[in-house]
């Protein structure tokens, strides 16, 4: 069953139907996106054994021992990488709220393979913390590759959703290709276990927020206590699993780039219905821009009747510090 805040589009179309089937796919696209600014997608062409094996050796990871999993814990509050334990991100702070943390744990990665010798990366203002090492365990079989083959499937998704949102904004299908060469996206395994207690009250497994970026691309899956989105009305609707395709949803940032044509909507992660309920693991790919990309009203998004809303800022200068207000001190490992 599928809410009707959730439009499913094929992107078979967008491949094979050639100028008028890119431009359906297009316009199914914008209406979404400028009413609830989610949408789910099938037809998208990622392998089902990359998606499994990155389910596979997540879990594998999950179910290790603290020890294990702190071996390979975030190193710094504001570096979006590795081993994120309970009780250290509290999601509902991007909306300007307090709650207690998130019922849940993470493990994260960002660009791979990053020059060690650019300057760009490493040294100019804003570089820092977007492309900061990743961390491996290494006690999980062949977990490096699994994680590598699923960035580079969502890479090449990323590029196909950019470009059907430039056509759907009347603009060239290449209009974000620049920004997005060297993108800061962030890859995150999201772990929602079995709760052993009842939550604090105001505590979810995620908060209310809205995702930071340009986009997110998400597996989830069927499960209770999951990913619900509140409409324009303020009702909240339950995201469906979509088994063999992904749910997308618009972020701050292009929000802010279309003058708030697309809409950046408050989402979170509702606790189980049945008291502890089931564990669930959910995949979310941020795409993100470069850190210097200059985010500023697009083309056509701005009238005499609608002026465009906001200053331009970069990608960096709106990022990283929303990001570091979500997490609590690093608990390292002994």
């Amino acid at each position: 069953m599928t809410s009707p805040a959730f439009p499913i589009v094929d992107l078979g179309p967008w491949f094979d139907g050639g100028p008028s089937g890119r431009r359906a796919v297009a316009d199914r696209v914008r209406i979404a996106c400028e009413s609830i600014g989610f949408f789910a997608i099938v037809g998208h062409r990622v392998p089902d054994e990359t998606i499994e094996a990155m389910r596979a050796v997540s879990r594998d990871f999950f179910d290790r021992s603290a020890s294990q999993k702190m071996a390979v814990a975030r190193p710094r509050p504001e570096q979006n990488r590795a081993y994120h334990a309970e009780g250290t991100e509290t999601l509902a702070r991007l909306a300007g709220n307090e709650t207690p943390p998130d019922y849940k744990e993470v493990f994260a990665i960002g660009p791979l393979d990053v020059p060690a010798d650019d300057p760009w990366y490493h040294d100019a203002p804003g570089a820092y913390p977007n492309y900061a090492a990743n961390l491996w365990p290494s006690d999980v079989p062949g977990f490096e590759a699994a994680w590598r083959s699923y960035w580079s499937a969502m890479e090449g998704l990323q590029d196909t959703i950019s470009r059907i949102f430039a056509l759907s904004l009347g603009l060239p299908e290449d209009w974000f290709a620049n920004a997005l060469a060297r993108h800061c996206s962030m890859l995150r395994a999201l772990n929602y276990p079995a709760q052993r207690q009842l939550p604090q009250p105001g505590q979810l497994r995620a908060g209310e927020h809205t995702d930071l970026g340009m986009l997110t691309i998400l597996k989830n899956e069927a499960a209770d206590g999951g990913l619900e989105v509140r409409d324009l009305d303020g009702k909240w609707h339950e995201a469906p699993p979509v088994e063999d395709g992904f749910i997308v949803n618009i972020g701050d940032l292009l929000m802010r780039w279309s003058n708030d044509r697309f809409r950046s909507t408050l989402h979170r992660v509702a606790n189980p219905r049945s008291g502890g309920g089931a564990r669930r693991l959910s995949i979310a790919y941020f795409v993100a821009p470069a850190y210097d990309a200059m985010i500023e009203c697009l083309p056509g998004c701005a009238t005499a009747d609608r002026p465009a809303k906001y200053p331009p800022v970069t990608v960096a200068a709106y990022r990283n510090a929303r990001f570091a207000r979500t997490a609590a001190p690093i608990v390292t490992a002994a």
